[in-house]
Order: C-alpha cells, then structure tokens, then sequence
C-alpha cells in the first residue's frame, strides 16, 4: 500500500496549507487573510473587476467574495464603484491604500516563499513555479 507522502495530491494539499497558514501569520496584524489578499493581489492586475467575476476567477463562491470586498472596503483598501456598462453592476477597484498595503507586504510574501522552498535552489525554484503555474492554468481552461 502507497503512503500519503507517496500521491502528490496530498502533498499539494498539505504545503498549501502550510503556505496558507504562514501567510495569515504575517497578515494578521492587519485583520486580513490570505483570501483577502488573493482579491488585492488580483485587483491590482486590473482596473477593476465585477465581483462575479472576481469569484469566477478566484475559485471563491459568491457570497465568499462580497464578504472579503466588505472587509477590504472598511480597511479603506478597496472600493466599489458603479459599472459603466451596466448600472446595476458594481465595479470592485483597488485603493491607493490598498496599493501602498501590497507594497508593504510584499516582503512578507517572498519571506513565506523562501520558507516554504528553502530545500530548493533558485533553478528548482523556478521549475517548480513553471510547473505548478502550468497545471493551474489548464485548471482555468
């Protein structure tokens, strides 16, 4: 019988776990979590995003999303703003204090990285980047 160490499924599992924890770690003097910086990170590749869409391309349920932009707003870190194209829709946009708070915690992030990859050198790094990116843009297709 195969142990739990031997399927990779786990293994994934179990280091986004850790990643995860890590990460809320430094975030949590702020009152974040990981899942409120996915939507800053993400929101900072953009102009802006309908919150279905911020769902959709997050893996978040719904409701999940309009909670997290809650949080974000009251933090000042984001705002809501009505959608051209659509008066009943709202457009989720970074603030420029939630841009000033990525910049802050960049340091943090690359911190959890080299914890987490400290057993790989920079070229093992790098491939292991290229692969998990590869497998988590066919999961997007």
């Amino acid at each position: 019988m195969r142990g739990l160490h031997a399927d990779t499924g786990y293994l994934l599992y179990r280091l986004g776990l850790r990643s995860g924890q890590l990460f809320n770690s430094c975030l949590q003097e702020s009152g974040l979590r990981l899942r409120h910086y996915a939507v800053l990170r993400f929101l900072a590749t953009s102009e802006g995003a309908l919150q279905r869409e911020l769902s959709t391309r997050l893996g978040y349920d719904p409701s999940a999303i309009v909670g997290l932009v809650d949080d974000l707003e009251k933090q000042g870190f984001a705002e809501r703003r009505p959608s051209p194209d659509d008066r009943r829709s709202r457009i989720v946009a970074l603030t420029e204090k939630g841009r000033a708070f990525l910049r802050d915690t960049d340091e943090a992030g690359q911190r959890v990285t080299n914890e987490l990859l400290g057993p790989l050198d920079p070229a093992e790094r790098d491939a292991l980047h290229g692969l998990l990116l590869r497998i988590a843009e066919d999961g997007l297709n």
